[in-house]
């Protein structure tokens, strides 16, 4: 995070709405000093909760971007992502009724976008939409990304000669202890969005019936031979400590 850019931005953001720093403080319950000292690049010795506060003051959107200096980060993110579309694929090549797409692309009007996985189940016209995600930024974009893609599903799946009878939405997310944490954040808003889970997508699969709409953690492990399915995970269980940890 660059203080010196991210203090220029909040100061050129409070003028141009018209606040001073003791009124842009009053909003966050911060004092005035605090806000001159941030305004000034001293963001060093301040929390991630503090920025956070006077970001949403300021209706910003503060995001913190992870970097090394060798620039692997997005190639090891990369790497799970890719090793996750491995894994379902040899899930769903366990599943002979089904057939799928990865990395399926599309453009209709103002949308673009890519799907992870499009899968279809002609015996049953059913059609899932899966989202792969290494690693939870934001759950409100994730809601607006999938409500796209079901509401582009058909069509997309239509190009590629398949009639869908019902759209269903399978979001899988690494599980790490930081995805583990954001899922329990929102785990309300999760029970509504997405009210099944590993166990039930996974029975589902099986035999498909009406429309699901899941989440389900996903352990990515290069452990297991071709044929074997991985484990699908309860969307926000706690972890199970190992008998020989510690």
């Amino acid at each position: 995070m660059d203080d010196q850019r991210l203090g220029a931005a909040f100061r050129v953001v409070r003028i141009r709405r018209g606040l001073t720093q003791a009124q842009l403080a009053r909003r966050c319950d911060l004092s005035a000093s605090l806000i001159s000292l941030v305004e000034r690049g001293h963001c060093d010795t301040l929390s991630l909760r503090t920025l956070r506060a006077i970001a949403a003051a300021l209706e910003i959107r503060l995001e913190v971007t992870p970097r090394m200096r060798t620039g692997d980060i997005d190639r090891l993110l990369n790497a799970g992502h890719a090793l996750m579309h491995e894994q379902l694929a040899r899930m769903f090549a366990s599943l002979p009724d089904w057939t799928s797409s990865h990395e399926v692309s599309f453009a209709i009007y103002r949308d673009r976008g890519v799907i992870d996985i499009l899968a279809f189940h002609p015996a049953s016209g059913s059609l899932l939409v899966i989202e792969l995600k290494t690693e939870m930024v934001s759950f409100e974009d994730l809601l607006t990304t999938m409500d796209v893609r079901m509401r582009l599903a058909r069509t997309i799946a239509a190009d590629r000669g398949w009639s869908a009878k019902s759209v269903g939405c399978w979001i899988i997310v690494a599980d790490t202890a930081p995805n583990r944490r954001r899922l329990r954040q929102h785990a309300a808003l999760i029970a509504s969005a997405f009210p099944s889970n590993g166990k039930t997508i996974r029975a589902w699969l099986r035999e498909p019936r009406g429309t699901v709409r899941a989440l389900s953690m996903w352990r990515i492990s290069n452990v297991g031979g071709a044929n074997r399915v991985p484990a699908l995970v309860r969307r926000v269980r706690r972890p199970r400590v190992s008998q020989s940890a510690g």
